[in-house]
């Protein structure tokens, strides 16, 4: 079986210290909006690269997620591998139950009016450990996050590399 950075073009070696995030480490934070206690199952925002009026959504590490490598990556997610995880740590507490990758061509297929739904990774999880799902319950875990490994490249040189070449003004 896949594991989910094996999605993505750069590997990173395990970290000393899980609790900080490593270099390249792109994670993102979004609040569980459903959950389901007789059940075990929370659902909400895995990722949003956009929200509803248009503004780009950076995350803690000041980075951005592009939504068309979003997409990309939840795609291979769901095909190869649906493992929910405990704070990046540990694997094999939850299942993947359900995702959608919000984007306007998806909206205006769906006629959902623009402005409504952020550009997006919506997911479910099947939680299937009962002490992962106490901390869940009990807002410890209020959240879901992503993981994966990418190469950052700073916006400010690529505008640079714009202007190269234009005439002064």
């Amino acid at each position: 079986m896949k594991n989910f950075n094996d999605f993505f073009k750069s590997k990173i070696e395990p970290r000393a210290d899980p609790k900080k995030p490593a270099e390249g480490v792109i994670k993102g934070t979004f609040a569980i909006k459903k959950s389901d206690d007789d059940k075990m199952q929370a659902f909400g925002w895995a990722s949003v690269c956009i929200d509803e009026i248009g503004q780009v959504i950076d995350d803690y590490q000041d980075d951005i997620i592009d939504p068309e490598d979003l997409e990309n990556a939840a795609y291979n997610f769901v095909m190869f591998f649906r493992d929910g995880g405990e704070m990046h740590v540990r694997n094999g507490v939850g299942t993947l139950i359900e995702s959608m990758v919000f984007t306007p061509e998806k909206l205006t297929a769906l006629g959902i009016p623009e402005g409504t739904v952020p550009t997006g990774w919506w997911v479910g999880f099947q939680i299937t450990d009962p002490n992962v799902w106490a901390k869940v319950k009990s807002g410890q875990y209020p959240m879901f996050s992503i993981e994966g490994t990418a190469t950052r490249i700073d916006e400010d040189a690529d505008d640079d590399d714009d202007h190269l070449g234009d005439e002064p003004s």
